[in-house]
């Protein structure tokens, strides 16, 4: 992939994505302000608390919530696009046949977030997948059983509520250290299953907060 391209796409799409415009609607607190640009609020209304149960899609989750480690979950965000070329769409089995070569080559594009540790968990972390895959069917029914196959639903009343690391992320970081997979912290782990929706950590003032009717099975504020 020339090194040059993801560059173009960025700043193409950094062009044309510009401060988000007042709708009316009330949001959790990071998808609200002046700062909000338009990708980060359609990510938060259309995509974050969203359960997802493709194995590809969690495997893309998985990379992108390691490449943040250390860094801000928009500028990951901003990359994604360049992160699906670079990998195969997140294909988990072309994943882990990259060979060295390609790889290395990844840490001279500028499109992607580049550190060795964190280009080469993309492999070992895909190989742990099919691994995980071999034994349970599905990524996806693995990485779900650590809610008990459904959604946590929470209903937080502010921003400071919620949790960065709960008892359910601290167990599926132990698994999956232990099962040979890098950059799975426990806040990495409890980011990955908010982004996945299997916590819904919607403030109940958002929009996008689920019916309050519906029983909460999280802690309350």
């Amino acid at each position: 992939m020339p090194a040059r391209k993801p560059v173009k796409n960025s700043e193409n799409r950094a062009a044309r994505n510009g401060p988000a415009p007042d709708d009316g609607r009330v949001r959790c607190t990071w998808a609200s302000g002046d700062s909000v640009d338009l990708t980060y609020r359609a990510y938060h209304d259309l995509e974050w608390g969203v359960p997802v149960r493709d194995d590809r899609r969690l495997f893309e989750f998985l990379v992108l919530e390691g490449a943040q480690a250390g860094l801000s979950w928009r500028t990951v965000l901003g990359k994604r696009e360049n992160y699906r070329r670079a990998f195969h769409g997140f294909d988990i089995a072309r994943v882990a046949s990259m060979r060295d070569r390609e790889l290395e080559s990844l840490l001279e594009d500028p499109g992607l977030i580049r550190n060795r540790l964190k280009i080469l968990s993309a492999r070992s972390n895909a190989r742990a997948s099919l691994a995980v895959i071999d034994e349970f069917g599905s990524l996806g029914t693995w990485l779900w059983s650590f809610v008990g196959g459904e959604p946590r639903l929470n209903r937080w009343t502010t921003h400071d509520r919620v949790p960065a690391t709960s008892e359910q992320s601290d167990a599926m970081s132990k698994a999956l250290r232990k099962r040979g997979f890098n950059f799975v912290g426990s806040t990495i782990c409890y980011a990955f299953m908010q982004a996945t929706g299997m916590v819904n950590d919607h403030l109940t003032t958002c929009f996008r907060c689920p019916d309050k009717a519906a029983p909460a099975r999280g802690k309350r504020a």
